[in-house]
């Protein structure tokens, strides 16, 4: 009995040290138990209310002013895509209208507009001030363009003439592109060719083909043909697709040949524009 007294017997710290533990796993219990039971009485959210909040922070989104720059009057039947998305369309949106247009059919009302696209009332309170239809619409009162031979003609306008803000009716057009090819424009003197385009920086194929429906160039800078078996260095460096250092090859080129007897031969020059021998043509000749 001594034996099992002396192994049983506690003090005072050892049993203070069983009690807090005791009283550590009855909290850790309730805590867990507490959490259990919250988690069992939380409400779960279905997809429903997920879509349904979705809609409310769009709705949200809508009303705040969502365009940043200041909006030029515009033809909303020429709406191109970087357009739509500055004015704060949304992709659907912008597809609807590209979609009506693609049949046909004629937006000839800011109503009319709003039908094709469902944009939000708010959004049209902030755009319609912007939308400028044709003279015939405003003095017709009729809600469709008539279907007619003379109505399917498209006018042709100047390529070199045109302003950053026309080139913009263009489908895959924006503000950067259009100045960026009235830039260009500028710094050639004027297109001699709509195949110029596909040396403006970030053209498609695509684009230029859509540009070409609708500019050409009318009227063509006055430029004289120069003999590249005379023309000095200097002249030549000033010349688009040239530089000061292509320039000076193709001078020592000459000088060493005796003459250029054709423009494939100036393919042998290091740094030459090949794919632009096309282009340089209407700068050059070969005589």
């Amino acid at each position: 009995m001594k034996f099992l007294k002396s192994h049983f017997a506690l003090s005072r710290s050892q049993q203070n040290g069983i009690f807090i533990l005791v009283l550590v796993i009855i909290i850790l219990q309730l805590i867990l138990f507490g959490s259990d039971y919250i988690s069992k009485d939380s409400e779960p959210v279905n997809d429903e209310k997920i879509i349904k909040f979705q809609n409310q922070l769009d709705s949200i989104r809508k009303l705040k002013p969502i365009v940043k720059d200041t909006i030029y009057p515009f033809n909303p039947n020429y709406l191109s895509d970087f357009k739509g998305y500055q004015i704060g369309m949304s992709v659907e949106e912008i597809d609807k209208l590209l979609n009506y247009r693609a049949t046909n059919k004629w937006i000839n009302s800011a109503e009319e507009f709003q039908t094709v696209t469902g944009v939000s009332d708010s959004l049209m309170m902030i755009i319609e001030p912007s939308f400028r239809f044709p003279e015939w619409v405003k003095n017709s009162g009729k809600l469709q363009k008539p279907i007619t031979e003379k109505a399917v003609v498209i006018s042709i306008a100047d390529l070199n003439t045109v302003s950053a803000e026309d080139l913009q009716v263009v489908n895959g057009i924006g503000e950067k592109l259009s100045e960026r090819i009235v830039k260009y424009r500028n710094s050639i003197g004027g297109f001699l060719s709509e195949e110029q385009l596909k040396d403006v920086y970030g053209l498609s194929p695509e684009v230029i083909a859509r540009i070409h429906e609708k500019f050409q160039v009318v009227n063509k800078p006055k430029v004289i043909l120069q003999n590249i078996n005379s023309i000095t260095e200097a002249e030549l460096a000033e010349l688009p697709y040239f530089n000061p250092a292509l320039a000076r090859k193709i001078i020592n080129y000459r000088i060493m040949n005796e003459g250029i007897r054709s423009f494939e031969e100036l393919t042998k020059i290091s740094g030459f524009p090949s794919d632009k021998i096309d282009r340089i043509k209407l700068y050059l000749s070969v005589q």
